[in-house]
């Protein structure tokens, strides 16, 4: 089986290169669906898959000056005391397997549907807003700040829980929140509140005990390569094929873990 993680840890980086979509997307319902992974198991190792894999975009992207800060840091007060408070939780309320496999699938299945329509409107979403207010943000600055505060808090209990939503979920609030920015910024400041999103919430699974270190290593020696690869073929195969095929793999398999 470690030889099996391994290759779909290569497909799933390939797929993540080529697109820019978060791991999660993919790897947990194929772990949970597939492989017949506890759905705990297969959320808290992902985190952490996530963590590491996002490291490496996350210095390119700091190196070449296409991260804001700023936001990046308003969500990252949001996200991490709230990813915290929801382990605290999910170890308070310690749910039996049924339940806590039941919360988080139906999570995991709300996300994944939250991701596809992020991937199919972000574009349509940043247009709006630059159409509706120019590159100015529609309210003053405060409010923009605080909005993006709750954001990260929105995000931290969601990938919490699921490990789904740090990526394109997250894209998609940027874009409407601040229409002035860059499309490769937004991405770049995404991915860096990433980081330590996962991690953290990674490393809260891994204090319940819901992370399985081998199958980790498995997936990240098959991922690793694979994001090369794919990052490297991404500008041959055309975004508007990418996208709609993905949206409606995660739409598909959202609505199977909803339903």
């Amino acid at each position: 089986m470690d030889v099996v993680y391994t290759v779909s840890g290569l497909v799933v980086g390939f797929i993540v290169g080529m697109t820019g979509v978060g791991g999660g997307s993919l790897m947990t319902p194929l772990l949970v669906l597939l492989f017949g992974i506890s759905p705990a198991t297969a959320v808290g190792t992902d985190l952490l898959y996530a963590a590491i894999t996002k490291a490496g975009g996350s210095w390119v992207h700091a190196r070449k000056g296409n991260v804001n800060w700023r936001v990046a840091l308003w969500l990252g007060a949001g996200s991490l005391p709230a990813s915290v408070l929801t382990i605290a939780a999910l170890n308070v309320l310690a749910l039996d397997t049924h339940a806590l496999s039941t919360l988080i699938k139906t999570t995991l299945g709300v996300a994944l549907l939250l991701t596809a329509l992020a991937l199919l409107f972000n574009e349509r979403l940043r247009d709006y807003a630059r159409q509706r207010w120019g590159h100015r943000p529609a309210w003053s600055k405060r409010t923009v700040s605080i909005v993006t505060l709750l954001t990260g808090i929105v995000l931290g209990i969601i990938v919490t829980i699921s490990s789904v939503g740090a990526g394109a979920v997250g894209t998609a609030a940027l874009f409407f929140l601040y229409p002035g920015m860059s499309v490769v910024q937004i991405i770049g400041t995404d991915i860096v509140h990433a980081v330590p999103l996962t991690l953290v919430a990674g490393l809260g699974h891994a204090s319940l005990g819901t992370v399985d270190w081998k199958l980790l290593g498995s997936l990240l020696i098959g991922s690793l390569p694979g994001i090369y690869l794919g990052s490297h073929l991404a500008a041959r195969v055309p975004e508007k094929v990418l996208r709609p095929t993905l949206a409606g793999m995660l739409v598909l398999i959202g609505g199977k873990l909803v339903f």
